[in-house]
């Protein structure tokens, strides 16, 4: 009896004795001060324009706030506000083969992005950030956007991120 107690009391005493534990820890936000956060839709601005970027781009910006922070979205005016405009999207050829081809191409993202932090002075700031990627110059750029478009956005979104709140 005493052999079939142990058996059962040692997982539960060991169970209770680990915990796991999440916390939003990735970011520098005191959330006793900051509580709310704006975000104003990117515009494209680019002189080429792929018509899916905007929306991936903000739709995905957003989320990640949403996801990554315990802050309060609002339309306007909040305690930390973002806007900006994409202002850079282009392609450019990289390498020349025997043919005076590109060998591949590269298609690079822009963004420029005003920060503003209502609780802490001098924290705010103006910065562009870009990302590229390259493709095969065998490809074509419309077949290549689908891909690359979501890893380019992603990439400058946590750009974005790091530098407006998060602790590295």
């Amino acid at each position: 009896m005493k052999r079939l107690i142990a058996f059962f009391a040692f997982p539960a005493i060991f169970l209770t004795a680990c915990t796991i534990s999440y916390g939003f820890q990735g970011t520098k936000i005191d959330y006793t001060v900051v509580k709310t956060l704006s975000i104003n839709d990117f515009t494209n601005q680019a002189e080429y324009i792929y018509d899916q970027l905007e929306y991936i781009f903000n739709e995905e910006l957003k989320n990640t706030f949403r996801r990554q922070t315990k802050l309060n979205f609002i339309p306007q005016s909040g305690d930390l506000h973002l806007e900006g405009e994409i202002v850079g999207y282009r392609i450019t050829p990289l390498g020349v083969r025997d043919n005076n081809l590109a060998a591949s191409t590269q298609l690079t993202l822009t963004v420029k992005v005003r920060y503003t932090n209502n609780k802490a002075v001098g924290e705010d700031f103006e910065q562009t950030f870009n990302t590229s990627e390259t493709f095969d110059s065998n490809r074509m750029l419309s077949d290549v956007e689908p891909e690359l478009v979501p890893i380019m956005v992603k990439n400058l979104i946590d750009m974005i991120f790091n530098a407006t709140v998060a602790n590295w």
